[in-house]
């Protein structure tokens, strides 16, 4: 057999001929194609009428755009009040340099150095030794009057308790006279639920990869989703350098005058016409995943040596990865391999490099948990066959 990848790019024969179609046609900017995408994800999603898109050219962009647009002071509310939305923080102090962002140390890199971008300080918070999300008992115990920001991945694909972290805002609030804004790291996480609605529509500032081996791929970008009307008219700006592409000037190469400068953050058509594309199938690709998950789950839970993580039932998880826990890492990698099984821990622990080695701090689970934690491949182009052969590699032992 030959070696079963632990990541694979998707790409349908669509997004071949509908990305050709926006090579050929003249156009290949940000334009009308980046705006269906946007109405495709919204539809998808099943976002509430007040929660809204904006694409970009990488998750990691969306995040940095997110933070950037908290240092500004001022009333945020959400969309849409007509249809029931209500101001959420009436009074907004923003944020300057140095405020506090609590984060999560195991994810990817591009999670956190967005933050650093910023000039807002780190401040770890473990993780939770059953689930790999953050712990929200130590999120409750780090929360200070300097905390302005709320920052957690949904590891492998797995919500975490939205409830727990509403509860733990609403006591913040109580104590320091301020709630926290919200920031959910979506990139494993497209197609999982929480409490059978998306994540994504939750009411928080959420950002999504469109990398080439997440579940939904444009090649690469990402996106924001803001519940937030000031948020969405100037992301849409600031994307783009903060010109406003809507006014028309009397020359159309010569935009109108620049309030506040932006980035060059967006999405082009060709990007968009392949996510497009890809999302037709994305059910088949997501349902695939979990299938495999939950066959693991089933057949790997009275394996010795392993340790399953946390699965609840008012909670799906898209299964991005499937990460657990083993006896003797290093004897089980070389075992895996040996097997032409390709795993990994995928994310090396943020903390531990030297850009933020100002921000040390302890974190006990962590140090246990990156010695035991893999990711077996889990994906669409795992076979049946080739589960099962994982799974007989994994009862082996090691």
């Amino acid at each position: 057999m030959k070696q079963i990848p632990l990541f694979k790019v998707h790409m349908s024969d669509e997004a071949i001929v509908e990305s050709s179609k926006v090579l050929g046609s003249g156009y290949i900017g940000q334009g009308p194609v980046v705006d269906k995408f946007e109405q495709k994800l919204h539809n998808y999603l099943e976002l509430p009428m007040y929660a809204q898109i904006v694409t970009t050219n990488s998750a990691t962009a969306a995040e940095h755009m997110a933070l950037h647009m908290l240092k500004k002071p001022g009333e945020l509310t959400q969309m849409f009040p007509e249809y029931g939305g209500m101001s959420i923080y009436d009074d907004w102090k923003g944020m300057k340099d140095g405020d506090e962002v609590l984060c999560t140390s195991l994810t990817c890199t591009a999670t956190n150095w967005p933050v650093l971008a910023n000039n807002f300080k780190i401040k770890w918070v473990d993780v939770n030794p059953n689930n790999l999300n953050m712990d929200l008992d130590d999120l409750r115990r780090k929360i200070t009057a300097k905390t302005k920001v709320i920052y957690f991945v949904h590891w492998g694909g797995y919500p975490i308790d939205l409830d727990e972290v509403e509860k733990i805002c609403t006591e913040t609030k109580l104590k320091y006279g301020f709630r926290p804004v919200v920031i959910e790291d979506c990139a494993h996480s497209f197609g999982s639920k929480y409490k059978g609605d998306y994540i994504g529509s939750h009411g928080n500032l959420c950002t999504f990869s469109f990398q080439a081996i997440k579940h939904l791929t444009s090649v690469d970008g990402g996106m924001l989703i803001t519940p937030f009307h000031e948020h969405y008219e100037r992301a849409k700006l600031l994307r783009w350098y903060g010109i406003d592409r809507e006014n028309n000037s009397k020359d159309f190469r010569c935009e109108a005058d620049v309030e506040e400068w932006g980035f060059k953050f967006h999405m082009n058509d060709v990007n968009a016409s392949i996510g497009m594309a890809n999302l037709k199938n994305i059910d088949k690709i997501i349902d695939r995943h979990k299938d495999n998950g939950r066959y693991y789950n089933e057949n790997l839970k009275d394996v010795p040596g392993v340790t399953l993580l946390e699965n609840k039932d008012d909670r799906e998880s898209a299964y991005w990865i499937y990460s657990m826990k083993v006896d003797n890492h290093d004897g089980f990698m070389e075992h895996m391999k040996e097997c032409g099984i390709m795993v990994s821990r995928v994310h090396e622990r943020n903390d531990k490099h030297t850009c933020v080695k100002e921000f040390v701090s302890p974190l006990p689970n962590l140090d246990k948990v990156i010695k035991e934690m893999i990711c077996i491949p889990c994906g669409w182009w795992v076979t049946d066959e080739q589960r099962e052969y994982i799974v007989d590699c994994i009862k082996k032992g090691w």
